[in-house]
């Protein structure tokens, strides 16, 4: 396989240690920018999430900064190109690459199935629950309207 395929997204979480300065953290969002254009991919989104407790500790560190990427390529060696570079990045305590694109197809093949199968099945009434009288509803109603005059009497 040469590494073409169809096009896939990707979320990029990654932590930079907390005092890491802004123009730092700038610096390495840059790196990652061009090398995804260079290698034929997009950046979609990049959030920065700023300061934030960790679940537990890494490096050492109780918080961490976090920055947020969608990426979108068609080539398979850009994740590992980006991986790399996080890996070899002083600041970067920790990161993480989620395929994105496979989830949705599952999702939309799901929702598909469901719909299918409502489609080919009347909906059928919770157990246990009385079945509905045709228009009747309106009665109760009139009764109610006459047990109050009933009680003021």
């Amino acid at each position: 396989m040469d590494g073409n395929m169809e096009e896939r997204i990707y979320d990029l979480i990654f932590i930079c240690r907390p005092a890491t300065p802004e123009d730092e953290i700038n610096k390495i969002v840059t790196t990652l920018e061009t090398s995804t254009a260079e290698l034929g991919g997009k950046i979609e989104k990049t959030e920065r999430w700023g300061t934030r407790r960790l679940a537990y500790r890494v490096a050492k560190h109780r918080e961490g900064f976090f920055v947020y990427m969608v990426v979108k390529s068609t080539q398979g060696e850009l994740i590992k190109e980006l991986e790399r570079r996080l890996k070899v990045s002083d600041p970067v305590i920790k990161y993480q690459t989620i395929r994105l694109d496979e989830e949705l197809k599952r999702q939309q093949k799901l929702g598909k199935h469901r719909e299918r199968r409502a489609s080919r099945r009347p909906r059928k009434q919770a157990p246990g629950a009385p079945p509905a009288p045709p228009q009747q509803q309106p009665q109760p109603q009139a009764q109610q309207a006459q047990a109050p005059a009933a009680a003021a009497e």
